[in-house]
């Protein structure tokens, strides 16, 4: 196990003491002062100077000294140096943190520009990140704050850390541990389906409410169901189902000696004759048209065909227009950079070399040795005519690149407006040839005769209005006697209807109860599944009750006088994670005397310090709540009040380590 025990902690102007020296030697120590005499600058010190904070763990504390009326005294070395004895070997650790006045030239007196910190390591001179590493190289920052201050645990780590350590000292408990302390929890295994407690509790959570819910609702629907049943107390079935039949087949006779008188034989052979006559009308149209018709159809499709074309054509010039147009606004973009570049080139190309020829050393602010001046000269003008060359050179390139793509956009226009001219030639060739073809179809118009003045269409035309006229009349007749027979068929339907109406209750009435009879079975299979998920909430709630057992017995086995609550039971049965320190029941933040509070924290600095294989010095604040100290194998540093001492003062308790050192 690594050791470090505290030989010597020395403080130069540290918040308030001017000079203190703690002589330890690696002993168990008691420091007594009055209030506000440094005791627990001590502790604040011996932080600080591992890792730039206090003992409240603050990084933004003040140790300048200050004086009677509150303000700083400037001008003043900080310093804590620290002797160690790491594992056998000493160690020296020294901070000095000074304030930085700067004379600036022409200045009569310096000037406050901050703070630097110097850092030795066994009296050599180190940079900080040399001196972190040291450090870090010995114990990591928040195990050495859990190692030192009985408090630090549970004042100063939130519980959500406090827990995390527990469990990492001691070790969770895992599912199959717990499983296994219990045989009652084995169905578990096969209930979880791979999840964990807690989200199977919220499956079940919602399941079960998922299922009351139901379960209130079926006996509802099942009296909704029951009050709309239909009364069937004086309907016969077959009776029903005969009379529908004797309805249907006097309805197909009527329908059948509706079809007879309007399909009468004068009718019907007069509708035969104009059914030729149609056909006749047909071949008289296509023979009249024949000839000047495909003609005109011919030429409307070739000015259709070269409308087509000229829209092709407006369309290419149009999309060679658009991007002439975006060549030119590249052009435009590109010489409006090339002037930019001209100017730049032109500013750069004018600068002249300036060098302040009065160097003063940045440390003392003294003037540097004229050949380090000509020298630095020589340098800088040297640096600044690359950097100008280079500038000149990257702008001069840009130029060339810029004009090359310039000219490229010149030619490409240049093409694109050749190719625009012999479009325009070739829709000014369709345009012409567009004219012609409608010459010509006007005068194939001229020529057709309207089928309206063809005498054999007209005679034709004529004969079949008689026929249609000669049926009218014989249909008129007619239509009296079918509307006798269509009000009859109507009264019959409207019979029939009832009778389905009546017949359909009992369709309703078997759909029903076979309705009921699913909801009651959906009743009893929700209340043997709720019963099933009462006793799975059951499991894990005792999975729950015995992992807290497991794990609370595990983590307080490690530990001698304290005790950790690390589940909190809720109202509605369930348990929150927490970490809550207890000594004899009593919580650490509520009720718990000092003296109990530091014992608990070296109860707990005792165990964390087997774990981490690491000892340190431990200051204890306030030790004089204690009568007795837990008796801890580690330095122990007792900060005590006592009001008699103005001054601190120090005792040293034997230990075995006097005749180590």
């Amino acid at each position: 196990m690594k050791e470090i025990r505290l030989l010597e902690l020395n403080l130069k102007n540290f918040k308030g003491i001017k000079s203190f020296s703690l002589k330890a030697n690696g002993n168990n120590v008691r420091v007594f002062g009055d209030n506000a005499t440094g005791k627990t600058t001590l502790f604040d010190s011996f932080v600080w100077l591992l890792f730039d904070k206090d003992s409240n763990n603050r990084k933004d504390f003040s140790i300048k000294t200050l004086d009677k009326s509150g303000k700083v005294i400037h001008n003043l070395d900080h310093e804590v140096e620290a002797v160690f004895l790491v594992d056998g070997k000493t160690l020296t650790l020294k901070k000095v943190f000074s304030e930085k006045w700067t004379k600036k030239r022409g200045a009569a007196v310096s000037e406050f520009t901050g703070h630097t910190t110097d850092y030795f390591i066994d009296g050599v001179p180190a940079k900080k990140k040399e001196y972190d590493q040291l450090i870090s190289s010995l114990i990591s920052e928040d195990v050495f704050k859990l190692l030192t201050s009985p408090s630090y645990f549970n004042e100063q780590l939130k519980w959500q850390d406090r827990r995390k350590v527990l469990l990492e000292v001691c070790g969770d408990i895992t599912d199959e541990e717990v499983i296994a302390s219990n045989k009652e929890l084995e169905q578990l295994l096969d209930v979880l389906n791979g999840r964990t407690i807690e989200n199977h509790r919220k499956v079940i959570a919602a399941r079960r409410k998922e299922i009351n819910d139901q379960l209130e609702k079926i006996p509802v629907r099942i009296d909704e169901i029951n009050h709309n049943l239909p009364d069937l107390s004086n309907l016969d079935k077959s009776a029903l189902e005969a009379q529908i039949s004797q309805i249907n087949a006097e309805i197909d006779e009527k329908q059948d000696l509706i079809s007879n008188i309007r399909n009468g034989a004068a009718i019907t052979q007069k509708q035969k004759q104009i059914q030729e006559i149609e056909i006749e009308l047909l071949q008289i149209k296509q023979q009249h048209e024949a000839g000047s018709k495909d003609e005109l159809y011919k030429l409307k499709a070739r000015i259709q065909e070269e409308e087509s074309n000229i829209s092709l054509l407006d369309s290419k010039a149009k999309n060679i227009q658009m991007q002439i147009s975006y060549n030119e606004k590249n052009i435009q973009q590109i010489e409006a950079q090339l002037e930019a570049w001209r100017t730049d080139w032109s500013q750069i190309n004018s600068q002249e070399f300036t060098h302040d020829e009065l160097c003063a050393c940045p440390t003392c602010g003294q003037d540097l040795p004229e050949d380090q001046v000509i020298a630095a000269r020589e340098k800088a003008l040297a640096q600044f005519n690359l950097e100008k060359s280079k500038k000149l050179e990257e702008i001069t390139n840009k130029g060339k690149n810029g004009a090359v793509q310039k000219q490229k956009l010149l030619n490409d226009n240049e093409k694109l407006l050749k190719e625009i001219d012999k479009l325009k030639a070739e829709v000014a060739k369709k345009q012409e040839a567009i004219s012609k073809f409608e010459t010509q179809l006007q005068a194939v118009k001229s020529t057709i005769i309207d089928i309206t003045e063809n005498p054999l269409y007209v005679a034709k035309l004529q004969e079949k209005q008689q026929l249609q006229k000669e049926i009218g009349e014989l249909q008129l007749s007619a239509n009296e006697s079918i509307q006798s027979v269509q009000m009859e068929i109507l009264e019959l339907k409207q019979q029939r209807d009832q009778l389905n109406a009546d017949l359909g209750k009992f369709s309703i009435l078997k759909q029903t109860e076979q309705r009921i009879q699913e909801l009651e079975m959906q009743e009893r299979e929700l209340a043997a599944e709720f019963e099933k998920l009462e006793h799975e909430l059951f499991l894990t709630e005792e999975f729950i009750r015995a992992k807290v057992n497991l794990l609370e017995e595990k983590i307080n086995s490690k530990f001698k006088y304290a005790r950790f609550k690390l589940f909190d039971q809720q109202i509605n049965g369930g348990l929150q994670e927490v970490c809550v320190t207890t000594f004899d029941g009593v919580p650490y933040d509520s009720g718990l005397n000092n003296a109990a509070k530091i014992n608990v924290g070296l109860d707990i600095i005792a165990t964390l310090s087997e774990h981490y294989g690491f000892k340190a010095p431990i200051f204890v604040d306030n030790a004089e709540a204690v009568t007795k100290l837990l008796d801890i194998d580690t330095q122990v540093i007792s900060l005590v009040v006592s009001e008699k001492d103005k001054q601190l003062r120090v005792e040293t308790v034997p230990t075995e380590m006097k005749e180590a050192i």
